[in-house]
């Protein structure tokens, strides 16, 4: 079945940085485009960036733009979110998704916080 294993994150300062990965099996993985989303406590889960099936074009929330990087590696099916100059307003649970059977689907979480 689909799934997806996400890592990387932890507290770090405000200004720091993490890299998240997702670890992906059960699907064609560089068939489909890869998202991030996070959800911060009390708020709706929300989109940080997507990335094409071969990387050609990355979008990104404005929230995020010029201090998030995604990128993948289709021979590890795997997609990374690198993160810099983070925020307090960061802080949040990084969830992995794509829409594989014709619905989103979702891993664990990694939660992120940044905090001094």
């Amino acid at each position: 079945q689909v799934q997806f294993v996400e890592s990387g994150g932890g507290l770090v300062q405000p200004g720091g940085s993490l890299r998240l990965s997702c670890a992906a099996s059960g699907f064609a993985f560089s068939s489909y485009l890869m998202s991030w989303y996070r959800q911060a406590p009390g708020k709706e889960r929300e989109f940080v960036a997507d990335i094409t099936r071969t990387s050609a074009v990355a979008n990104y929330a404005n929230s995020v733009k010029g201090r998030f990087t995604i990128s993948r590696d289709n021979a590890k099916n795997t997609v990374y979110l690198q993160m810099n100059s983070l925020k307090p307003e960061d802080t949040a649970v990084y969830y992995c998704s794509a829409v594989v059977t014709g619905s989103r689907s979702w891993g664990q979480g990694t939660q992120v916080t940044v905090s001094t």
